[in-house]
């Protein structure tokens, strides 16, 4: 197997987003790093995930800013010129990543197998992962490593956390009760639970003795849901909605005892810091995006919904398919998150159910 790699120097790595696709990616970053520590990775990854991850060892990252429109393709091109790698992974199946691509001198080009191969990726690749009928995101991530010729490994994370970060979220929940983190808000409204759901689970906590604090970014979306949260819950809480960058963020969920989150960005970022996530799902199949080491205290309406919407049983569905619908996360109910709390609590905590 390592004998695969032996004239393997250079390695670049194509995944531009999302927050969650790119904590799945380093688990199978550094799973290669392990493998192979002599090779010279180059990350070509989007601005906002890049300030996730900067400082993460042994790893050039070269920023693709996709609100520079063409600019971002010709920065791309002057960066990586006189560049020539052995490998190039190309990770990201939308259009703009494989134009991207055609700015990276590789002699390998790895692609999705042929069913992931979406908006004709497989044109500007030379090679294809195994397929894979049913895997997480990050499972299939993973065929890349093994397309190179590392050994099948579970995943695990060294995430970068800056020193001023971490007392930064010191400070923000000083004292000594444990602390919950509730991201209430998805990138897309439609995934989002409702505000007496998120104010009961919330209020339930802080009688439990928690501390409980509200993430998520700055949108208007995030903010005004975080407010209407506050004003719902008749306890206070520690609103850091729009107020930390990505890093504080980080920092933040290390230190929780547990979050709860829709399919969401820091769902994943909290698995990467060995952080209990309680997952909300109704649009998108948990088992394929779920919060990978936490599938357990997943509470989905999925099935269900998909296959009233699709009139077969999800066996007969293509992997992945969404539900459609804007008022799909209103079947979720609170006693069954509550539950999931309860089953956590007791698996990590069990002195905090006594």
């Amino acid at each position: 197997m390592p004998g695969q790699l032996a004239e393997i120097n250079k390695l670049c790595i194509l995944r531009l987003s999302a927050i969650g696709d790119v904590c799945h990616a380093v688990a199978m970053v550094q799973h290669i790093q392990r493998t192979y520590p002599n090779i010279e990775i180059t990350w070509v990854i989007g601005k906002v995930e890049a300030s996730l991850l900067s400082g993460l060892p042994g790893i050039r990252f070269v920023v693709f800013d996709k609100k520079a429109g063409k600019k971002a393709f010709s920065d791309l091109r002057a960066e990586l010129k006189d560049e020539y790698f052995d490998v190039l992974l190309h990770m990201q199946v939308a259009f703009r990543a494989s134009i991207a691509s055609l700015m990276i001198h590789a002699k390998r080009k790895i692609g999705f197998d042929k069913f992931r191969a979406k908006e004709a990726q497989w044109l500007f690749t030379n090679e294809r992962i195994e397929p894979h009928p049913h895997p997480h995101v990050l499972d299939g991530f993973f065929g890349f490593a093994k397309a190179i010729g590392c050994a099948e490994s579970e995943p695990t994370w060294q995430m970068p956390i800056a020193d001023q970060d971490q007392l930064w979220a010191s400070e923000q929940f000083a004292g000594e009760k444990p602390i919950a983190i509730i991201c209430p808000a998805a990138s897309k409204k439609e995934r989002n639970w409702h505000v007496e759901g998120y104010s009961k689970v919330a209020q339930h906590l802080i009688e439990k003795g928690f501390v409980v604090a509200l993430c998520g970014g700055p949108t208007s979306l995030e903010q005004d849901l975080a407010s209407q949260i506050e004003a719902e819950t008749n306890a206070p809480l520690i609103n850091l909605v729009g107020k930390t960058t990505l890093k504080q963020m980080l920092a933040s969920l290390k230190l929780a005892h547990l979050l709860i989150a829709p399919d969401t960005g820091p769902a994943h970022m909290a698995v990467t810091v060995g952080t209990p996530v309680v997952g909300l799902y109704a649009h998108s199949n948990p088992h394929r995006t779920g919060p990978y080491l936490y599938q357990q205290y997943v509470v989905s309406c999925y099935q269900q919904i998909i296959q009233e919407q699709q009139g077969k049983p999800l066996s007969k569905l293509p992997w992945g398919v969404r539900a459609k619908g804007d008022d799909l996360m209103d079947n979720i109910k609170v006693d069954d998150v509550l539950d999931k709390v309860r089953q956590l609590l007791a698996d990590h905590y069990p002195e905090l159910t006594e």
